[in-house]
């Protein structure tokens, strides 16, 4: 069994990677503001390094099967520091759904555990679209 030991290191990364999602919302809010888009990525990758490590992080970039996904979110990250962010934003959009696709089934088993909002999570409807999800998973 796999134990996830939360040291300081991983402590940083996840609010590294919690500021990144929070710059990227207000950059959408704020009409697609390219300084608070481009925080929010630079934050969220530094945080992912921070989280799961560096070598893992760039395995995790580099492997054959994540290659569209990558080249879609350098992409978009690019548009937007460049001065394009609604379509750098779609483009990004597309590469994190493609990347993190297989991590939904996890996401789906955390956020039915959550204390108050669990419950909601476990709604006949969600219920059936998170085994839905599960079922469409891609062996690695």
């Amino acid at each position: 069994m796999l134990s996830f030991e939360m040291n300081d290191r991983k402590k940083i990364g996840i609010g590294l990677t919690g500021f990144g999602i929070f710059f990227s919302f207000l950059g959408i809010i704020f009409f697609f503001d390219k300084g608070f888009l481009a925080m929010g990525n630079i934050l969220f990758l530094s945080g992912l390094s921070l989280t799961i490590g560096l070598k893992s992080t760039m395995q995790f970039f580099i492997k054959r099967q994540n290659f569209k996904g990558t080249i879609s979110f350098g992409s978009g990250f690019f548009l937007i520091v460049i001065g394009w962010p609604i379509i750098g934003m779609m483009l990004e959009a597309y590469g994190f759904i493609i990347l993190f696709s297989g991590f939904w089934p996890t996401l789906s088993v955390f956020l039915q555990k959550i204390p108050v909002l669990g419950w909601v999570f476990q709604l006949p409807f969600f219920r059936s679209l998170f085994d839905r999800q599960r079922g469409r998973r891609v062996p690695v």
